[in-house]
């Protein structure tokens, strides 16, 4: 993909996010959720990773993930 070019259309997410809080929404707030959800990732695979260490496995497996799940949700439930 070019670096020109955007990755998604920011109007359609705005109306979206609009859609389904009722509230007003700032300038940015498309590029403010999308950090928070690549904040929310990264802590889940930190999580898992150190879960998946502890257990003895040589990777991150989908259940070590499920299992970070509910301590990443706590800490970004906001």
């Amino acid at each position: 993909m070019a670096p020109s070019q955007t990755l998604y259309p920011r109007s359609t997410v705005k109306r979206i996010i609009k859609a389904h809080s009722d509230r007003k929404l700032s300038k940015n707030v498309d590029v403010m959720i999308f950090l928070d959800y690549t904040l929310f990732l990264q802590d889940l695979i930190r999580e898992a990773s150190i879960r998946s260490k502890q257990a003895g496995e040589r990777g991150v497996s989908a259940r070590t993930i499920r299992k970070a799940t509910e301590t990443s949700l706590r800490k970004f439930k906001g």
